[in-house]
């Protein structure tokens, strides 16, 4: 646990008490904090006595002796309008932060030396992320990897010379730290997301610029509208600004060709590294994710061959396009974490031929964004409450079956799949929904499948069941 001592004597507020609310209400107690803490979920807040966290509602405390407000990512700040102790906060002055404002703070105060990684992007960010902190412990380093990514980041070890932090941000959590200054921050991409909780796409875009306007340097993606703009900006700085694209070369930094990663640099191009056979990093994407994490590591001292060496040997990111098993020719991939369609399109454009489950609790728009993959696909196999809409949209262009539940799906895919004379036939989970309707999670939608692939007779298994 990362122990916060910077408001050491100093009364603080904390709201919202979740799993990361809980780790920065004990940061904040072992670091000698007057600590009040609430929720509005009762069983929270009892949770929360139970464990020896003070509890106070704040509706009750007095607000001007406090010296900050801690409030979870998870709670409003602007939109659709602020929650109620945001308001109680601004009427007294008191800043509000939250806890990655808070490790921000107190590696700056503890060991201002040790290098900080982070990431944020719409999407791409814990891939980028997980590869980053791959190519790092590979390479030998002392690497704490959290944030957004699931590990609270407050629960790493606390920082000191030598140690690496790979911290995945989402916007929440950038909106809610005013100060955070990376070694070096990336931002990957920026599209509509998340509007309800920041108003307009101009205002989501200037919080993620936050991150890497922060930065000591800044990588940046160039292939939307609003990060070549963020790019352009931080260019006319003397910040060091490094960026990243899937298209063609127009200024130094690293590119995607196909599978090749260039290096700009004064005016000369030269090959970086070739993606071709890393099953984990196939794809256009992922070669933007890839040069991303090759900035990042050139940037903190890395050479070419530590980097070379950690992307060849990753594993790829649980649920994510991730190759889980072999049997002959098919081989099986997890992309259970793509919960809409653009999600999935990553996937359906990296594999060909494709036998696709698709299908859970559809999202607005469903799946006809993706007409431009059917092409690709064998053979779709639809499960859960988007199976008669998915169904009605493949139409006649793709072959497809309802199988309603996914155990039926892999059975009958790893079967078709098995009769496909194609070089490499794919059996892909990659849902185009969320998993509500029949799994808790994607994470647990993602276990099961699998758990059922496992099953399957002579399979080869790619991963540990236990590490997805």
């Amino acid at each position: 646990m990362i122990v916060a001592t910077v408001f050491s004597g100093k009364k603080v507020a904390l709201f919202g008490l979740g799993g990361s609310g809980l780790a920065t209400a004990s940061a904040l107690l072992a670091g000698g904090a007057e600590l009040s803490a609430w929720d509005d979920n009762p069983d929270r807040v009892a949770d929360a006595a139970k464990m020896g966290i003070p509890v106070a509602d704040l509706r009750n405390v007095d607000w001007s002796g406090l010296a900050a407000l801690v409030l979870a990512p998870g709670v409003p700040l602007t939109h659709p309008k602020p929650h109620w102790t945001v308001d109680l906060a601004r009427a007294k002055g008191i800043e509000i932060i939250g806890d990655v404002e808070l490790f921000v703070r107190q590696r700056r105060l503890q060991s201002p030396d040790c290098a900080f990684i982070a990431i944020t992007g719409t999407n791409g960010k814990s891939t980028t992320t997980a590869l980053i902190a791959h190519i790092l412990r590979n390479a030998g380093r002392d690497t704490q990897l959290g944030g957004n990514i699931g590990t609270a980041i407050m629960t790493l070890e606390p920082p000191r010379s030598g140690r690496f932090y790979v911290v995945e941000c989402s916007s929440y959590q950038i909106d809610l730290a005013p100060s955070i200054d990376p070694t070096a921050g990336i931002l990957l991409n920026i599209s509509a997301d998340h509007l309800d909780r920041h108003g307009t796409l101009k205002h989501y875009a200037e919080v993620k610029e936050r991150l890497v306007a922060g930065s000591k340097t800044a990588i940046v993606g160039t292939d939307d509208y609003w990060c070549t703009m963020i790019a352009d900006r931080l260019g006319h700085t003397d910040k060091p600004v490094v960026r990243i694209s899937k298209r063609d070369v127009k200024a130094d930094g690293y590119y995607a060709q196909g599978s090749r990663i260039l290096h700009a640099a004064g005016g000369t191009t030269a090959l970086f590294v070739d993606l071709d056979g890393i099953s984990t990093l196939r794809g256009a994407h992922n070669a933007q994710n890839a040069a991303a994490a090759i900035a990042a590591c050139v940037s903190v001292g890395l050479s070419k061959d530590e980097i070379i060496a950690g992307l060849v040997s990753f594993a790829g990111l649980a649920h994510r396009m991730q190759p889980i098993a072999r049997r002959g020719r098919v081989l099986f991939v997890n992309d259970s974490k793509a919960t809409n369609a653009d999600a999935s399109a990553p996937a359906l454009s990296s594999f060909e031929p494709i036998y696709w489950i698709a299908g859970g609790l559809p999202k607005e728009g469903g799946i006809q964004p993706l007409s431009c993959w059917f092409p690709r696909i064998a053979k779709a196999y639809l499960i859960g409450e988007a199976a008669p809409a998915f169904a009605a949209t493949l139409g006649h262009d793709v072959a497809y079956e309802i199988a309603e539940t996914l155990d039926r799906a892999v059975s009958h895919a790893a079967r078709d799949a098995g009769d496909d004379a194609g070089q490499e036939p794919v059996v892909l989970l990659s849902p185009a929904c969320a998993s509500f309707d029949q799994y808790k999670n994607f994470e647990i939608r993602g276990n099961a499948f699998v758990d059922q692939v496992s099953q399957i007779p002579g399979v080869t298994m790619l991963v540990d069941q236990m590490e997805v």
